[in-house]
Order: structure tokens, then sequence, then C-alpha cells
């Protein structure tokens, strides 16, 4: 896709932060460049559920003027950010990707993270798709339809937070907040080359809880790993509403400046002992691995030697969506996903001793990967074993897969563990598709997986896909 009215739309918080400061650039340019970009671009690509421009350029007029007076209200001051259409914002109803879900709500709390963001003075500028209930790890829903891949419009973008990475990689936007509960950050993130991020849990204040419980993680989805640290540095204050939250620790997540990428003992697992990868995409993660280990950091080839825990998995998701479906009568069911229908009566299935055993497997596998960081600083795996492939589809495989978490074996056992991971972009297929590198940190160590993943942005800067594709 190409279009020269990119320039402002594909500036970075950090920079328009610079450029309001110095008067250069007012955040009403900013506003009606984005919008002008979604008009241009969102009709191929299906990235917005919702928009509101006149709400936008008014808050945008309030923002210039405080920058003329040199009274910013926030560190995102005039920042243009989107909302996943399963995070409350004021104002929007939260459809969550159903058409069972009314219109006719009550639309007067924000989120955590959508009260700070707007604390900080962010302008939000609309909703981004999901699947229904943000359920499966590609964008489509029967209230949307297809999401599609920027690089190429026949494939998926992944998700569940599909349109928040389109919007990113497409300059709608600076900032994006998405969600993450079996790699629904990190997974769009990989198939569009953008940066995606799921912090470790309870590090981001997530309300209302998530029907899939404590598998659910709230974090950012940026062009660039600093505005990723720039929207953790306000998406970590406190809320009271998440009995989960972490204590706020006042630090500042600052890239470059104190990570010594020499000192660090990196663990690279190629398939975690039990994926099927994809040749070019093993060949882009590898180079990527010797990057690392130009970086002067000690890389050693080793699997952290944990089995597949997707049984594990199913046996906490499936539960959470029977326990969502609950809330709906018989006639709301008949307007699901029936993809949905199938998981949550599966679910409701699992007797508590099952579901009580995959507890025990949750906390052993918690207990491996804490052992494996007392040798290791850092495990880096593909984020993805695949590029991209057609929209519309559920799997990667037709014949061989069943479900979405069968293509996606790198990333939810992360969020039964609970650690900070990302997706860095890391390459493309020779058909022009991104590949993805994912960064696992231990627990709590959430500074260290956005310094690497920021030294390696350095070495080998994002592009997006208004730029030439290097293959």
């Amino acid at each position: 896709m190409q279009d020269k009215k990119i320039n402002l739309c594909y500036l970075t918080a950090c920079q328009l932060l610079e450029l309001y400061e110095s008067k250069t650039v007012s955040p009403v340019e900013v506003m009606k460049a984005v919008f002008q970009r979604i008009d241009d671009v969102d009709g191929e690509v299906n990235a917005f559920s919702l928009r509101n421009e006149a709400m936008a350029l008014k808050a945008a007029k309030d923002s210039e003027r405080r920058w003329l007076a040199g009274e910013p209200s926030g560190r995102l001051d005039g920042v243009p950010v989107t909302v996943k259409d399963i995070v409350m914002s004021r104002d929007w109803p939260m459809l969550r990707g159903s058409k069972a879900v009314s219109e006719d709500q009550p639309c007067d709390e924000d989120a955590p993270v959508v009260a700070r963001l707007r604390e900080q003075g962010a302008i939000f500028i609309g909703r981004t798709t999901t699947p229904e209930f943000g359920w499966k790890g590609v964008t489509d829903s029967p209230l949307t339809g297809i999401t599609r891949n920027p690089w190429n419009t026949e494939c998926t973008p992944g998700g569940s937070s599909g349109g928040a990475a389109v919007a990113a990689a497409l300059g709608m936007g600076a900032l994006h907040i998405g969600t993450d509960g079996g790699g629904s950050i990190r997974i769009p993130a990989g198939f569009t080359g953008v940066f995606g991020f799921k912090p470790s849990f309870g590090r981001v204040p997530l309300y209302p809880p998530s029907a899939f419980g404590t598998l659910s993680h709230i974090g950012p989805i940026t062009r660039t790993v600093s505005d990723a640290a720039l929207m953790m540095n306000v998406l970590v204050l406190p809320d009271s509403r998440d009995p989960h939250a972490l204590p706020y620790d006042h630090g500042e997540y600052e890239v470059g400046s104190d990570i010594d990428i020499e000192r660090l003992r990196i663990a690279y697992s190629p398939t975690l002992g039990y994926a099927d990868v994809d040749k070019e995409v093993a060949a882009c993660v590898k180079d990527a691995v010797d990057s690392l280990s130009v970086l002067g950091a000690t890389v050693e080839e080793i699997d952290p030697g944990f089995e597949n825990p997707l049984d594990c998995f199913n046996k906490h998701w499936y539960p959470g969506a029977a326990h969502l479906l609950e809330r709906f009568s018989p006639e709301q069911q008949a307007l699901m996903d029936p993809g949905f229908l199938e998981i949550a009566r599966e679910g409701a299935e699992v007797s508590l001793a099952e579901y009580m055993t995959a507890v025990d497997q949750r906390v052993e596998l918690a207990q491996r990967m804490n052992a494996f960081h007392d040798q290791y600083d850092l495990l880096v795996t593909p984020s993805l074993p695949c590029p991209a492939f057609k929209a519309g589809d559920p799997v990667a495989d037709l014949q061989a897969q069943n479900r979405w978490p069968d293509w996606t074996p790198f990333t939810y056992p992360f969020n039964l563990t609970g650690q900070p991971a990302c997706s860095v972009p890391c390459g493309f297929t020779k058909a022009g598709l991104p590949v993805g590198l994912q960064l696992v940190g231990p627990q709590h160590a959430d500074p260290l997986v956005l310094g690497v993943a920021h030294a390696f942005e350095m070495m080998q800067p994002f592009v997006t896909p208004d730029q030439p594709n290097p293959k």
C-alpha cells in the first residue's frame, strides 16, 4: 500500500511530543492527518470498529491551546491513541466484536489503562477490531467482519488485537491498547511487523476482570520500543480496582540507558522442544539471534525443558469461554461466532478435577521457568511458527490444525506463567510477510525485555508497509 500522506501519521509519540513542545507541529494538524490516513486506508484493512473524529478534533484543539501556553496536561498530551473493543472506555460502547452485545449500554467508566492515558492528555481516536470477546488468534467477528494484514490484504493480521496492530503498522494513531490472553498482542505484532509487549501479569492494572481469568494481560502495541516504554510509564500507574495488580514501584521505563547486553546470558530455543517451524521463519529468527551475539550477549541454544502445555492452556481457556457464555440468552447465543460457542460448550464439560489438575500443571510450569531464569537472563524464540496465512481462516493448516492455539505454540505458555514477553520485528519471508522474534524475561523483569528489544531495534530498525521491504 502506498500513500504520500503519511509524514505526520508515522511520527512516533516521542517525536510528536518534542514537536509539540517546540511548537513545530500542532496536535490539530496531527489529528487531521491521522483521520485522513484512516479514510484513505482503513476501507481496505478494516482496523476500526468505531472512530470519533469530532470528539478527537475538539480534544486536539484543547491540547493545542495548552501546548501554545507551555502548559501540557500530562506526558502524552495530544498523542493519538486507539482502544481495543474489549477495553472499557467512557463515551463509547464496548461491543466486544459481538452482535449479542447491545449498543444501548452505560458508557460512563474508563478501564484503568484508558483512565491513566486520559489523565495524561492522550487523545482517543477510536476503537479497534477484535474477534468476538477476543477469543481467538485471528481478527474476524460476526459484528465487524474480517480485518486484513497491511503487508498482504489476502492474509490475516492475527489477533485478537489485530485491529490495533494494523492501525499501528499503517500510521492510524501512535499508541494502541492491546490485550493478551494467549498471545493476542504478540501474534498480531508478529504478523504485521510492529512491536507488541505483554507485561508481567499484574504490572498493568486490568478492570473489569477478564472471563479468561489470570491468563489475561493488557499492554502496548506501537511502531517503536521507545513508544511502548513511554506508554508503559502511564499504564503501570496504580488503580485499586484490580486486586491482582502489583505494587506500583515508581520506576521509569527508559530504554537504552541501563541494559548491559554484554553481561546477559540468553537462551535461544528454536522450537521450545515441540513446535514445527516454517524454514523461512526459522532462518529469520536465527539471523536475529546472531545479531544479539554481535551485540555482545552470550547466547546458548537450549530448550527450557517443558512439554507442550496446550492441554493445560485449553483447560483454562475453554472454561473461561463457558463462564462468559452463561451471561447470554439462547437468542443472543444464536448471533455468536460458532467457533466461540464450540469451545464454550467444551469448556462446560471440563470437570473440577480436570481444571484443578491444569492449575497444578500451570504452577509447575511457572516454577520450571523461574528455575530456568536462574541460569538465563532471557529466553528468545520465534513469535510464531509460520507467516501470516489466509484472512478468514481460523488456522494456518486447515487439514492438520483444529483451533488457533494449534498454530501459536510460542505465545500461550507465557500467559500461563505470567512472564513479560514481547514480539520484535526481525525480518521478512520471500513473499514479503513479517517475521517476529519473541523475547521472554523472568517474572517482573519488564525493563529488561524492553531494553533488549530496543537494542535489537537499534541494530535492525523496524519498517512499515509504506517503506521499501528489505527481503
